[in-house]
């Protein structure tokens, strides 16, 4: 099995997807336009949590990888699986970075080949936008010369109990030759395959899981806000509602909602059905508006419970407990904690942050990233964990942190405050 794969994009998707392949003995090229992460890569240091520096030894020194940034690598391959970033670009989807990665393939593209785009986008990408991009460059014809299928990615960054290799994997091809090719191919690399009929299937069936996350978080984010001006505890109502067997899935309120997924994918969908239809997707639209809402209402909450302490925002000491966008990931990706933490700078708040996992980011400019420290904590006016990561110490902060303010439940004492 000694066939060559190209993945377009080394992020948090295209790497363990390379790393996984080239274990399964693929000859894998890992292609990027990222100096920086080429560089690091080939320094056999990883910059995602699922992905050690003990897996880049291992398919390296075996020769199964090759993480690069020249193009001319790209040439003989088999597959090219392309994992590129879908953002959104004045609210709108942008297909800037899926249209530079499909011309790039198919400039190597030969028959028999096959391309695969698992990037998070619109139904019809894949067969409206793709495919002529390939035919075009290439001279051949998608019917009868190479295979092109989609298969969305289902990356959890810091999730420790599902991987790439063992989440099933949604499948599709153009046609019945194609999905054969390309359902092949990931059942040798992981554990289950789930074929459906096309790729509009495939596409919307990440789109909806997708856009059932980000609109319970937003009426449970909702909950949240009415429920503390109700003076009920949502935390304790979640707990107690979870505790039907059927019919019920908790979600817990935060900061809003960061990542790739949840705060762009939705929106993908939406304007497909406003494109197509004409109509407007009301419940994305509404968990637009909430979700995007959420660190505005967290800024103000700091600013009531200080208020309560007789206190100023302005020139107050706030301490940052994470800047992921989730607990136990560096990804900082659309991180509502930032824009939290920002906001506080902004209003003459003197922010602290501590993240072990991040150490520092470029979207905050205005504050300094400190070590947790006992001084650290007893100096700040108010404590806000944002992203609790495993290896922060929660219980030097219980002890020592006067005021408290919990987006995540994970601190129980009278010094706390919950969202």
């Amino acid at each position: 099995m000694s066939e060559k794969i190209v993945v377009i994009g080394q992020g948090y998707v295209g790497l363990p997807l390379a790393i996984t392949a080239a274990r399964s003995g693929y000859s894998v090229v890992g292609y990027d336009t990222d100096v920086n992460k080429i560089a690091s890569l080939k320094a056999k240091k990883s910059f995602i949590e699922d992905v050690t520096d003990s897996d880049l030894v291992e398919v390296i020194d075996k020769l199964n990888y090759l993480p690069s940034g020249d193009c001319n690598d790209l040439a003989n391959f088999v597959f090219a699986i392309i994992t590129v970033p879908t953002p959104l670009k004045d609210s709108l989807p942008d297909l800037t970075y899926v249209q530079k990665a499909t011309e790039l393939v198919g400039q190597y593209l030969t028959k028999g080949a096959t391309v695969v785009l698992e990037s998070t986008t619109y139904p019809g990408t894949t067969t409206d936008f793709v495919v002529p991009i390939l035919e075009s460059v290439s001279n051949l014809s998608a019917k009868t010369d190479f295979y092109v299928g989609f298969s969305p990615e289902r990356i959890d960054p810091g999730n420790k109990q599902f991987n790439f290799k063992n989440t099933p994997k949604i499948v599709s091809g153009i046609n019945k030759e194609s999905l054969e090719v390309i359902d092949r191919f990931y059942s040798s690399i992981v554990d289950t395959t789930f074929a459906v009929t096309s790729p509009n299937e495939a596409e919307l069936a990440k789109l909806i899981e997708n856009t059932f996350r980000h609109v319970n978080v937003a009426l449970i984010n909702e909950l949240a806000i009415y429920a503390n001006l109700l003076g009920i505890n949502v935390w304790e109502s979640i707990d107690a509602a979870k505790t039907k067997p059927f019919g019920f899935m908790p979600f817990y309120p935060g900061p809003g909602v960061g990542g790739h997924c949840l705060p762009i994918d939705p929106s993908y969908l939406s304007y497909q059905v406003k494109l197509k239809v004409g109509e407007t997707f009301k419940f994305i639209e509404l968990a637009n508006e909430l979700n995007h809402t959420m660190p505005s209402y967290v800024v103000r909450r700091v600013i009531l419970g200080l208020n309560k302490q007789k206190k100023a925002l302005n020139g107050s000491k706030v301490l940052a407990i994470g800047v992921s966008y989730k607990p136990n990931t560096s990804d900082t990706r659309e991180s509502p904690a930032i824009a939290v933490i920002n906001q506080l700078a902004e209003l003459g708040a003197e922010v602290k942050v501590v993240d072990p996992l991040v150490k520092q980011s470029g979207n905050l400019p205005s504050v300094n990233f400190v070590e947790l420290t006992q001084e650290v904590i007893q100096t700040s006016d108010i404590v806000l964990i944002l992203s609790p990561h495993d290896v922060i110490d929660l219980e030097l902060i219980s002890n020592h942190g006067s005021y408290i303010f919990d987006l995540r439940r994970v601190i129980v004492g009278d010094n706390v405050e919950y969202l």
